[in-house]
């Protein structure tokens, strides 16, 4: 009963002066607020991770570091870091059942931090996820040994800096959703990722979602969300001629 009042107590928001906590999230969106660490001190971020803890549901921490996770991992000693996603994560005390379905792929080695992102954000919202790196258009064939896999996702998300090609052609190659990540990673005309970004809204393949760059939290949530709705595809049917 007092773990009840508790969490009543705080809806449908925490004011904790700098911030104010929305617990009431998961009734309308079925998944908690997600911490945006960029901008917020390690101190601020063990706060309010400490106060989204304990009420059954996953905490993620976007866009963060080491340090932080030594000032969350002394308030919530069963937090964990992902280094390369540079992500804070509590798991949840009753995991939902795990759903197959979320496929996502990297052009080159350099999106794979933003890929990380997009793949810790599903898994921590019950889909299973499938990681394919390092398949970009400069080398064609090493996409096209992958097509029998990619072609059982029901959403797939695709991560390319540079020209941003990638998603297209893994557009016109498969039957599910496509939702595209640009990253920051190119040379000087890449504009730090505006290319990118610029070439997956120009898509001429259908079926391409574009999110902002190095949105891998965004992409991740999208085809969580897509996953939990879709059938799978008919691998054997990869769409009309």
């Amino acid at each position: 009963m007092d773990g009840i009042l508790e969490i009543l107590r705080d809806l449908p928001y925490q004011d904790m002066g700098f911030a104010k906590i929305d617990h009431h999230r998961p009734l309308r969106k079925g998944f908690p607020e997600v911490v945006l660490g960029k901008g917020k001190s390690p101190d601020q971020i063990s706060e309010i991770v400490a106060s989204l803890s304990g009420r059954g549901n996953p905490v993620l921490v976007t866009k963060t570091g080491a340090d932080a996770f030594e000032a969350v991992r002394n308030q919530t000693p069963t937090a964990q870091f992902n280094s390369l996603a540079g992500m804070i994560t509590v798991p949840a005390e009753n995991a939902t059942s795990v759903m197959e379905g979320v496929t996502v792929i990297t052009a080159g080695t350099a999106d794979l931090a933003v890929a990380e992102e997009a793949a810790i954000t599903a898994e921590l919202m019950g889909s299973q996820v499938s990681r394919f790196n390092d398949v970009g258009v400069a080398g064609l064939h090493r996409l096209l040994d992958i097509i029998p896999d990619i072609r059982r996702a029901r959403v797939l998300v695709v991560v390319a800096g540079m020209d941003g090609a990638l998603a297209s052609v893994v557009s016109g190659l498969v039957p599910a959703p496509v939702v595209a990540v640009p990253t920051s990673q190119g040379y000087g005309s890449s504009f730090e990722g505006m290319a990118a970004l610029l070439s997956m809204l120009n898509s001429c393949s259908p079926g391409v979602a574009v999110v902002n760059i190095d949105n891998g939290f965004g992409a991740g949530y999208l085809a969580a969300q897509i996953n939990q709705m879709a059938p799978a595809p008919d691998s054997s049917n990869p769409g009309e001629q």
